[in-house]
């Protein structure tokens, strides 16, 4: 994926996130997620979330993995 693509990511994460009105920790523990891979996540610092990390979060934020990299 490109830097475009995290950025997007990221972006979606934060939208999906705003919308059900959760903080990056709440997420991060409905997700089963650390805080600090949210945080990196969001930030762009994490550059290849994986394909498990992104079903979690995807799955907490009540959305598909495709919502999350569209």
């Amino acid at each position: 994926m490109s830097s475009n693509n995290k950025s997007t990511i990221a972006d979606n994460i934060k939208k999906y996130r705003g919308r059900i009105g959760v903080s990056q920790d709440r997420l991060s523990k409905l997700a089963d997620v650390t805080y600090n891979t949210i945080i990196k996540i969001e930030s762009g610092a994490n550059t290849n979330p994986t394909i498990k990390t992104l079903s979690k979060i995807a799955k907490a934020l009540n959305v598909s993995v495709n919502d999350l990299i569209r």
